[in-house]
């Protein structure tokens, strides 16, 4: 062989050398080990402010760096997105905790657990229009009062109304569609909502600008949380890693969401162009405070789970024998 044909022939093995050290078989399987895991999670309810932290997660990227695929599907509240979540038609489900645990705790779907705390209050409140003659609590006996079907709203009720001072069996609900509120309140359908407080600047759009008065169920309930996200028993506990890396997406999505509510509200237009921007950055502000600062943002506590645990048994929501670890897999969660 000539010197020429040897040198090129050394060339060609080395370039072909250089080339099987990058696509071997065993990094092959590195690159399939970094395919992004696909996943389902559904909002809360629809596609509103206090939903657009998933959206904001997919727009900047969070969702990417935690090498997730995530579809965002629109929930339908406590009832319907646990039974989406024990039919597999999601993994990871946004819900009002505390009607989550109360279901729980009534023997109905108990397969799932918290991993984060999206409110650290409770935001389900009474709202009525100023002049209505509801001032307090006791002024809703012998009311109709409207809330969401099936909703939290009306689950916890007995708990409220206990502590509040009043009859139970004097109040009417009336159940109606979420979007249905405001317009039964500005017509005078029902003197007074069940309804979370966050939806206050939509509700007096919806009733021609007209201020509302606001009773929060937390005045008397100051241990319960309001939404969180939870995944499936079998998650947790097959997979928490993957958990960890949704939560602490979802966490950065709600940093960002109520540290800049008008881009949030925009992303969320963008993504849903049903959405209504002002409600959205309306949704933000008010939720902020509710949302918590620093550290004990998205955290969940579990003395304040025990303790909202007794408070539901104390108000016969939940029978006796719940505890904590039954609602939260701590090993996830965050702990303030």
């Amino acid at each position: 062989m000539s010197r020429r044909l040897g040198t090129l022939a050394a060339t060609l093995l080395a370039a072909t050398l250089a080339v099987s050290g990058c696509t071997g078989s065993g990094d092959d399987k590195d690159n399939d080990s970094k395919a992004a895991d696909k996943i389902t999670y559904l909002t809360a309810f629809g596609a509103v402010g206090r939903d657009s932290f998933a959206w904001v997660a997919q727009e900047k990227g969070y969702f990417k760096e935690a090498n997730l695929d995530v579809t965002i599907n629109l929930g339908k509240a406590t009832g319907e997105n646990l039974k989406a979540l024990a039919a597999d038609q999601a993994q990871f489900i946004n819900l009002d905790l505390v009607g989550g645990w109360i279901t729980a705790g009534k023997g109905e779907y108990t397969d799932f657990r918290a991993i984060m705390a999206v409110h650290q209050q409770n935001l389900v409140s009474i709202v009525t229009l100023e002049g209505s003659g509801i001032t307090q609590p006791k002024d809703l006996e012998g009311k109709k009062v409207g809330a969401a079907t099936g909703s939290v709203n009306q689950l916890l009720f007995p708990a409220y109304a206990k502590l509040a001072g009043i009859d139970v069996n004097k109040v009417q609900f009336v159940d109606m569609q979420t979007t249905q509120l405001g317009a039964a309140l500005g017509s005078g359908q029902v003197p007074a909502l069940s309804t979370f407080l966050i939806g206050q600047k939509g509700i007096e759009k919806a009733c021609g600008g007209k201020k509302t008065v606001i009773m929060p169920y937390n005045t008397y309930l100051s241990d319960l949380y309001g939404n969180g996200i939870v995944t499936t028993t079998k998650m947790a506990d097959e997979n928490p890693e993957l958990a960890k890396r949704f939560r602490d997406a979802m966490l950065k999505g709600l940093k960002y969401a109520i540290e800049h509510p008008e881009e949030a509200a925009e992303i969320l237009k963008k993504a849903q162009p049903a959405a209504d921007v002002t409600a959205a950055i309306g949704e933000l502000t008010l939720m902020t405070p509710y949302v918590g600062t620093g550290d004990a943002i998205g955290t969940l506590d579990k003395a304040r789970v025990a303790r909202a645990i007794a408070t539901l048994q104390g108000a016969e929501l939940v029978k006796p024998g719940m505890t904590p670890e039954s609602l939260v897999d701590f090993d996830i969660a965050i702990q303030s």
